[in-house]
C-alpha cells in the first residue's frame, strides 16, 4: 500500500504538471493511475493540468505515461513533453539531447539554458482547411483541423477576449463530427505577420487552460498553410507567455520556457478523500 510518493511540480507556459520518476519501477503505476483525478484536483490536493510518470523504454531514453487531470491517458502533450524532457535531463535520466516514447510515437527534445526546451512533435496528420461545423443552435462555425499528436480544431476569430471559450469550446469538443474521441478546441487571432494569440479548451481537462503546446502548434501550422502567418510563428498563450513554433522541412518544433516549481512528497491524504 502506498504511503508516500516523491514528485516534482513543473510548469510550461502556464500548463502545470506532476512528474514522478518511476525508472526503477518501484512504484505501482496502475495504482497511481487511479489516483490521478484526485491528485490533480486544485485546492484539495497537489493540483495540476496533468500527471506524468517516467518509466524505462527499450527504444528511447525513457517512456512516459501522460494523464489528463480527469484521469484519461493522452497520446501527447506539448508543454508536458517539454517539462518531462527537462525533468529527465536534470534528474540524470537522459542527456541534454534526448528521446522519449509516447503513445503518439518517439519524440526528440533538447534542453537549453534557463529552462528553455525545444521539442520535436510527431508529423502533423489529418489536415483539413476551411471546414464548416453546424452547432446545436444552427450556427455555422468555420474551422481548420489537424492532429499534432492529439486532435485539434482551430477557429480564427477577431475578438479573442469576447469569445465564449468554455461554452463554444465544450460544444465543439463533444460534437458528433469528432466522436468518439472528441477534440481539443483553439480560438486564435493573427496579431502580426508571424504571430498569433490563442485560447484553448482542452479535452481531458474539460476547461480552458493557460496554454496548450500541441494546440499552439496546430494553430501556427494551420495559419501557415492558410497563408495567414509566416514561420517561425510566435504564439502568445493565455498565460501571457510565448511559444515559438518552427517548421524545418516537414518537421514541427515547439520551443518555450519551463519552470521547476518545487519537489515534494505526496502522502495518503493527497488521494484518500
Amino acid at each position: 500500500m502506498l504511503k508516500a510518493i516523491p514528485f516534482a511540480k513543473l510548469t510550461g507556459s502556464g500548463n502545470d504538471f506532476i512528474l514522478i520518476d518511476n525508472m526503477a519501477e518501484g512504484l505501482p503505476t496502475k495504482e497511481i493511475e487511479k489516483m490521478v483525478p484526485k491528485l490533480c484536483a486544485r485546492a484539495l490536493s497537489v493540483g495540476a493540468d496533468g500527471l506524468i510518470i517516467l518509466v524505462p523504454s527499450k527504444d528511447a531514453h525513457f517512456r512516459w505515461r501522460f494523464f489528463n487531470s480527469d484521469g484519461s491517458e493522452a497520446e501527447m502533450c506539448g508543454n508536458g513533453g517539454r517539462c518531462a524532457a527537462r525533468f529527465a535531463y536534470e534528474r540524470g535520466i537522459a542527456p541534454q539531447k534526448l528521446t522519449f516514447a509516447t503513445l503518439a510515437g518517439i519524440l526528440e527534445a533538447k534542453v537549453k539554458k534557463n529552462g528553455v526546451v525545444k521539442l520535436q512533435l510527431t508529423p502533423p496528420k489529418g489536415l483539413k482547411l476551411e471546414q464548416s461545423l453546424t452547432l446545436g443552435g444552427g450556427e455555422a462555425v468555420a474551422y481548420g483541423f489537424v492532429d499534432t499528436g492529439v486532435p485539434h480544431v482551430v477557429v480564427w476569430v477577431e475578438d479573442l477576449e469576447g469569445i465564449d471559450v468554455e461554452g463554444l469550446g465544450r460544444e465543439i469538443r463533444f460534437h458528433s463530427n469528432f466522436a468518439p474521441a472528441g477534440t481539443n478546441v483553439n480560438f486564435a487571432k493573427v496579431t502580426r505577420e508571424n504571430a498569433i494569440s490563442i485560447r484553448t479548451y482542452e479535452r481531458g481537462v474539460e476547461s480552458e487552460t493557460l496554454a496548450c503546446g500541441t494546440g499552439s502548434t496546430a494553430a501556427a501550422y494551420i495559419g501557415v498553410k492558410m497563408g495567414l502567418v509566416k514561420p517561425p510563428v510566435r504564439v502568445t498563450t493565455r498565460s501571457g507567455e510565448e511559444l515559438l513554433i518552427s517548421l524545418e522541412g516537414d518537421r514541427l518544433f515547439l520551443e518555450g520556457g519551463t519552470r521547476w516549481v518545487y519537489d515534494g512528497v505526496m502522502h495518503t491524504e493527497a488521494w484518500e478523500w
